[in-house]
């Protein structure tokens, strides 16, 4: 088998071209247990397959390292869309859509004049669904402030003072089991503040069950809570997300007429790590 290794901000993924050879979805749930390890794999976040799509240019299909097949990958979008337009497009730039389980995804990717082995890519979300502000949800024996929007996959936000000092896996595991959030569980990302337009983030990640160094729907769900909590009314909402990475992302956001956060974009940079076969 064919793969590509890509990383958007540390968020790293095994991808396949699943257009001839497609498989089932218990063969691909087994396949990528096998080439997500990072002991006897190839070693990622995720498995990434390239299908046909009868209702955009083409279809992701994401899958946790676990084995669960997600909604969703803001990451793993941006991977996605870069591997297309380099290897089927073979255009410099182009704007595009592609299927997945949360809806349609456009991409805007931007080769470059030179062959490269990364870029910018942005992506349009689907719109945000599910906000819900204030929940009150005990840990041990604390009650955490929990804010919660839909970004594609379910996510809970935590604001902290230092995200330093933060028990990602310990509190994160607890949120995202909580039963608040069941059955479907939740991802958990820690905020930090450092200005109404800026924040650092730490992200438990549903499925990987651990820390990452990038969630992208999760970047976005935070971007959309820290704006209604700190920026007030704005015709546009701009903001810089920097993940354990150290990547610095870009979210920009707009409301209808309804108050309703819409038009959820995401920048940031792309790679092609390295490609090879595995049997």
């Amino acid at each position: 088998m064919q793969f590509w290794k890509v990383q958007a901000s540390g968020n790293d993924f095994v991808l396949i071209d699943g257009r001839e050879k497609k498989q089932s979805t218990s063969a691909y749930k087994t396949l990528t247990k096998k080439v997500c390890d990072r002991k006897f794999g190839i070693g990622a976040d995720g498995l990434l397959v390239v299908e046909s799509s009868k209702k955009a240019d083409c279809r992701m299909r994401i899958f946790n390292a676990d084995g669960s097949e997600a909604e969703m990958c803001g990451n793993g979008a941006r991977c996605f869309a870069f591997w297309v337009t380099k290897h089927i497009v073979k255009k410099q730039k182009i704007a595009f859509t592609f299927e997945t389980l949360a809806g349609i995804i456009c991409a805007e990717v931007d080769l470059g004049a030179k062959p490269s082995n990364s870029c910018k890519v942005k992506i349009g979300l689907s719109d945000p669904k599910g906000l819900a502000l204030d929940a009150k949800v005990k840990v041990g024996k604390d009650t955490l402030p929990v804010d919660f929007v839909n970004t594609g996959v379910p996510h809970a936000v935590i604001f902290v003072k230092d995200i330093e000092k933060v028990d990602v896996k310990g509190v994160g595991a607890a949120v995202r089991y909580h039963k608040h959030f069941a059955p479907a569980g939740t991802n958990v990302n820690f905020v930090q503040a450092t200005s109404p337009d800026a924040i650092l983030i730490r992200t438990y990640e549903r499925g990987v069950e651990d820390e990452t160094l990038s969630c992208g729907t999760g970047t976005c769900a935070a971007s959309i809570i820290t704006a209604l909590r700190l920026q007030g009314e704005r015709d546009m909402y701009r903001m810089s997300i920097t993940a354990r990475s150290g990547e610095v992302l870009k979210v920009d956001f707009t409301k209808d007429e309804q108050g309703t956060h819409v038009d959820v974009w995401m920048q940031g940079t792309a790679y092609e790590v390295f490609s090879g076969t595995f049997a």
